[in-house]
Parts: C-alpha cells; sequence; structure tokens
C-alpha cells in the first residue's frame, strides 16, 4: 500500500513539473513575439529622411538625440500606425530628394512645402502638419528691402533644392536673373552669418523659423507673404504602397488634430500653433 501511495505521489509531481514546463514555454513564446513600443511583430519598416540642422524641426540635441517638430511627430505617428516601423535616416537637407527618387529613403520629414513644381515630381500627404507663410528675412538695420523687386541686383541666401529657392527661380525665369542667388548645403542658422557679415542681402523663411534660426534677434522678417504653402510629407509618385502610407499619414494626422497633440507638438518646438 505504501508503495502505492509513493508511485501516485512521484506521479503527481511528474505532473505538475510537465505542466510547469508548459507554462514557462509558452510565456517565454509569447513575450518573444509581443509587439514593443505600440510597433506590430509584422509591421513594415518606413525609412523616414530628415535633416540634423534645422533647429527644433530636426536637430540634435546636447544629449546626442535626434529631435524637433518634425522628428517627434513621426514618432507619435509611428505609434499610431501599428502596421508601419519609423527608422530614421538623417543626412544634409540637398540629399533628401535624390535619396527618395532612388529609393535609399521611403518619405521626407523636413518641412517640405507643397508647391506646383514639386507636385508634378512627388507625391504629398493631403492633410498638412504646418502651414508656413514665407517671407524675406533681413537685418535688423535694413530698411531698404521689402520685396522681391527691391532684391534686383542683390544677392539672396538660400538653400539649394528648397521651396524658398524654387520662389527665387521662378523669379529669376521672369526678371532675367535679377537675383543673385547664393545657395548653401549649411545649417538653417548660417544665414544669420551670412546676412550679418553682408555676404547676402537677405533670405527667405517661414514666419516662425525666424526666431528659430536667429535666437538673439539680429534679423527681421519683412513685407507681405511671398507665399502661403502647406507643409506635408513627401514620397514617391505613382507607387501605390505609398500612396497606402499617406493615406494612413492623413488619418492619423486628423486624429493627433483632433485630439490637440499636434498643436501641442507646434507650441512646444515651433513656439506658437502653426497647424492651420
Amino acid at each position: 500500500m505504501k508503495n502505492r501511495y509513493k508511485f501516485s505521489a512521484l506521479l503527481m509531481a511528474l505532473v505538475i513539473f510537465a505542466v510547469g514546463c508548459g507554462s514557462t514555454e509558452s510565456t517565454n513564446q509569447a513575450s518573444v513575439a509581443k509587439p514593443t513600443d505600440g510597433g506590430s511583430a509584422n509591421a513594415k519598416k518606413i525609412i523616414v529622411g530628415t535633416g540634423t540642422k534645422f533647429p527644433n524641426v530636426c536637430f540634435i540635441d546636447e544629449n546626442g538625440k535626434l529631435t524637433g517638430y518634425d522628428v517627434e511627430l513621426v514618432r507619435e505617428l509611428d505609434q499610431r500606425l501599428p502596421g508601419y516601423e519609423f527608422e530614421f535616416q538623417t543626412m544634409e537637407f540637398a540629399n533628401l530628394l535624390l535619396s527618395l527618387e532612388t529609393k535609399k529613403i521611403d518619405f521626407i520629414a523636413h518641412e517640405m512645402e507643397k508647391n506646383p513644381e514639386r507636385e508634378q515630381k512627388y507625391l504629398f500627404n493631403k492633410e498638412p502638419y504646418v502651414v508656413w507663410k514665407t517671407k524675406l528675412i533681413v537685418t535688423k538695420d535694413n530698411n531698404t528691402i521689402q520685396s522681391l523687386d527691391d532684391l534686383k541686383g542683390k544677392k539672396a541666401y538660400t538653400t539649394a533644392t528648397s521651396a524658398a529657392a524654387q520662389i527665387l527661380e521662378n523669379y529669376n525665369k521672369a526678371n532675367n536673373n535679377a537675383i543673385n542667388i547664393v545657395y548653401s548645403n549649411g545649417s538653417a542658422n548660417d544665414a544669420v552669418n551670412q546676412l550679418t557679415a553682408g555676404r547676402a542681402d537677405a533670405t527667405l523663411g517661414s514666419d516662425f523659423s525666424r526666431p528659430l534660426i536667429d535666437p538673439q534677434g539680429k534679423l527681421k522678417t519683412v513685407g507681405e507673404p511671398l507665399v502661403s504653402s502647406n507643409v506635408l510629407f513627401m514620397f514617391r509618385k505613382d507607387e501605390p504602397e505609398a500612396q497606402a502610407l499617406a493615406d494612413q499619414i492623413d488619418e492619423a494626422i486628423k486624429q493627433l488634430k483632433a485630439d490637440g497633440t499636434l498643436t501641442k507638438l507646434s507650441n512646444q518646438w515651433l513656439g506658437g500653433d502653426y497647424t492651420k
């Protein structure tokens, strides 16, 4: 009888051990497959092109972290679109369009303004996350420049491939290259040095970007807005996958506007609500 009890006890212990092992294995498998940071195990990786030299928009902070308005917006979108996993690829601004065309990145997040020239070549999502009112920027003591006509025979500083460069180039096409356009691939706040040193007479920028690139207040915006443009994400054209991603981003941006998150990000990084 004692042997029968010992056998039963041994059998019960083996059953408990086996059940315990099975539970542990299931837990481990579940933890491996569990999505992290709100993503999905089957999420499609998307490479997002951005820069590091636009203060408060896309830049490296004092801790070596990539951050700014566009960067944090993409991170918020990443959380809200579990079917995608966004990964940043940083580069010089002038290289972004070529990297998009050669499929090194999947879309651009760098305050890309929509204009007719760009729209012919690239796909944009439809829901803007910033609205730019582009104006002329000059030094504080410059009272002679109020319009593009006032720049005839003078130097305008801009970044190659930018929307501001397109404005100046279009003006020159209609006015026999009246403005001497000085191109740069440098950082956005390099314009302050160029203008204060007298190497250029004016630059172009949005109504919110001037204090970001010029925190010491050496420059000022002048004249009426040259153009009002929607800022959107830029994708390759005629690609169904790109269109599908753009559509989902639009829906997410609508949610961010509705719940106040986009306004909060704009106030935090741009110093005001420039989302409409």
